[in-house]
């Protein structure tokens, strides 16, 4: 069989097991000499497709070149760049409110320590396919009736989509722009990408499901920007991935920076907007695994690049009850790539 046909009835048995209805799949190398797209289920390729907390690297991406233009400092606070907005009470941790001290690189690494506002009813809701609409006053109110996840700076990230639903507001008010345009115009334009864009209307593309449930949440996502509302392709994701990888979205510098790995939850480390995943050696029977560095999303959506390989992943499950599930998948991808690399 070729790598293709391989991969192909990868993603076939993937769409076999329980609650899996589409799965797609973009894998291509630097060389572009290994080059895949496919989909299994009822989809084609090419769907839009919601990539939910992948849209957490574009959000970064723009806070990254506001900071090359100058236009704001990481370590400056959060309040400072929002007079506008009541943080006040937001993040109390043992009596002390770090609200006015939040930063954008606390925002940036999920180093502040705020609480999730999506772990509240509202990932429930979703769940069960009880759309809602909410803005920034509402995410703050959900995430002041949570209780704090550290105080800022522990040494540690704690993942927290509250944090980025901030960092949107920060970009609506530097730029001058609302999150959906300020996308479009300093990365999609820039790197030609035509169908990527913050969800609106109720065109959420490929179906999501919860399990066997079809969750028809487009308010919810459309909500979620900056933290998750992002709709787009296999192909310009791709292009998006590459252009960031290969750092053509901000200065080189900032590479080395938003690769600064703090702790997540096993087996993940968080930079700025960015994943690694490393898997230790005591979990794959002391066998080594590739790094991946990228983004998923709590959908089995995955944008990964592995740099040992020069190998870059993209697809999704579009599936709500298995969000690491990517993980194992994605080895298995990348070891058939290298089953054929041998071969050859």
């Amino acid at each position: 069989m070729t790598l293709s046909q391989d991969l192909q009835a990868l993603i076939n048995a993937e769409c076999a097991k329980p609650y899996s209805h589409n799965v797609i799949l973009r894998v291509q190398s630097g060389d572009k000499r290994v080059d895949f797209k496919g989909s299994a289920g009822t989809t084609a390729p090419d769907t839009r497709f919601a990539i939910a907390s992948i849209s957490k690297m574009f959000t970064a991406t723009l806070i990254l070149q506001l900071a090359d233009a100058g236009q704001i400092r990481l370590d400056q606070t959060v309040q400072s760049i929002l007079p506008d907005v009541d943080l006040s009470g937001l993040h109390i941790v043992k009596g002390v409110d770090y609200s006015a001290e939040l930063t954008v690189r606390h925002l940036l690494h999920q180093t502040s320590g705020l609480a999730d506002y999506y772990e509240s009813n509202l990932a429930a809701d979703l769940k069960q396919g009880k759309d809602r609409h909410y803005d920034l006053d509402d995410v703050l109110q959900m995430t002041r009736a949570l209780p704090p996840q550290a105080a800022p700076d522990s040494g540690k990230s704690f993942y927290s989509d509250t944090n980025y639903q901030l960092l949107g507001a920060v970009i609506e008010k530097v730029s001058g722009q609302s999150f959906d345009q300020a996308l479009k115009a300093r990365i999609c334009q820039p790197t030609g990408l035509t169908d990527t864009k913050v969800l609106q209307g109720s065109d959420v593309g490929l179906p999501l499901h919860h399990h066997n449930t079809l969750l028809t949440i487009p308010r919810i996502l459309a909500s979620m920007a900056p933290d998750g509302g992002i709709i787009s392709t296999l192909d310009e994701m791709l292009l998006f991935l590459r252009a960031y990888m290969q750092n053509r979205l901000f200065k080189p510098e900032n590479a080395t920076q938003a690769r600064q790995w703090n702790r997540l939850f096993l087996p993940v480390q968080y930079g700025y907007g960015l994943m690694r995943i490393k898997l230790p050696r005591w979990m794959t029977l002391f066998r080594a695994t590739p790094e991946l560095i990228g983004h998923s999303g709590a959908s089995g959506s995955f944008a990964y690049y592995a740099p040992e390989q020069d190998i870059y992943l993209i697809g999704s499950f579009n599936q709500t009850d298995a969000p690491q599930r990517p993980i194992g998948f994605m080895l298995q991808v990348l070891r058939l790539v290298a089953k054929h690399k041998a071969l050859k």
